[in-house]
């Protein structure tokens, strides 16, 4: 297929950056990062004509280009089968790809309100109450799938797409101190500590201290 490049922007301020770098790793893709700032004008420019939507993860595999992330999922699971980005179990994938989708298209007040960003930390933080129903929805799922299919991740022993995509609400959790019962907590902590979240992590910490934040989620 030839090589792979997957376009990303901040890894402190960018969660859907992170969660098509989760997925490439997860999947065994071989894979150069480029990182574009998308604080300065020409990068914006550079990255206009990537994708027209100015939105990364964008993902350039031989002739192959892919922008969105739940396409790239999909893409990668098939090129990569064997990788367990969905679980084996056609009833089981459906709720995978039903709880990813669900992440991918809505959730916009608790993205608004608790904004990526993993060096900050606040012990005390009023989430507005517009917000309130999709933290509790995050929650609905999260124990509803430990309880189904037995943890530490969402659909059982090994990461699929769908924690790939509740990944960055773990550090947002964690950003702005969410209470959160024992199994919720624990799942935090899985993802978290995870290898790939770690190394994620040190490379936000390493980045700038302030960037300028566009006026999207990205």
């Amino acid at each position: 297929m030839g090589q792979a490049t997957l376009t990303i922007s901040s890894k402190n301020y960018s969660s859907w950056s992170l969660r098509g770098w989760l997925l490439c790793k997860m999947a065994g893709l071989e894979f150069n990062e480029t990182m574009v700032d998308l604080s300065e004008a020409s990068a914006r420019q550079e990255l206009l004509l990537l994708s027209p939507s100015v939105l990364v993860p964008r993902l350039s595999h031989g002739q192959v280009e892919v922008w969105d992330t739940l396409a790239i999922a999909e893409y990668l699971h098939e090129i990569f089968p064997d990788a367990g980005l969905f679980p084996a179990d056609i009833a089981v994938r459906a709720q995978c790809r039903a709880v990813a989708g669900e992440m991918h298209s809505g959730f916009y007040n608790l993205r608004s309100a608790l904004p990526m960003n993993l060096k900050a930390r606040h012990e005390s933080f009023k989430i507005f109450s517009g917000a309130r129903p999709d933290v509790e929805r995050v929650k609905a799922i999260w124990l509803e799938c430990l309880a189904t299919h037995g943890g530490p991740f969402l659909f059982g022993a090994t990461p699929t797409v769908a924690d790939a995509m509740y990944a960055p609400v773990c550090t947002r959790f964690r950003t702005y101190s969410v209470p959160l019962e024992t199994r919720l907590q624990a799942y935090v902590e899985t993802i978290l500590t995870w290898a790939p979240m770690v190394e994620w992590t040190a490379g936000a910490l390493a980045e700038p201290e302030e960037i300028e934040e566009l006026e999207v989620e990205f």
